[in-house]
């Protein structure tokens, strides 16, 4: 399959490339869809992004995915794509976070108060 045929792919529809050989998407087409994705993100269609940063695995794209994850609340899906990344700091950031609420919803409830 070709680099247009693949791009072609992401237009209108819900799917998911995976590659389980790192041949299959060669430097050129990893560049051609991180383009896109960027693209994509730029234009708000942030789920067509997400898509295409995980196919190729563009740790800057899935940490800035993350990021506006983050800025909607959604915390875990952020999480998520800062893990995928890897983005150290930022997972690293939300993980004390999610603990620090954790203990205090433990806390609370051997207070009596939850």
């Amino acid at each position: 399959m070709n680099t247009k045929e693949l791009l072609e792919r992401f237009k209108g529809e819900e799917i998911f490339l995976k590659s389980c050989e790192k041949r299959l998407l060669g430097a050129r087409e990893k560049a051609q869809l991180n383009r896109k994705g960027n693209m994509l993100l730029n234009q708000g269609d942030v789920e067509s992004a997400r898509r295409i940063f995980i196919t190729t695995g563009y740790s800057d794209g899935l940490s800035r995915i993350g990021d506006y994850y983050r800025s909607k609340g959604r915390t875990i899906d952020a999480l998520r794509m800062y893990w995928i990344a890897p983005d150290k700091k930022k997972s690293a950031e939300l993980i004390m976070e999610l603990s620090f609420m954790v203990k205090n919803l433990i806390h609370e409830g051997d207070n009596g108060d939850g």
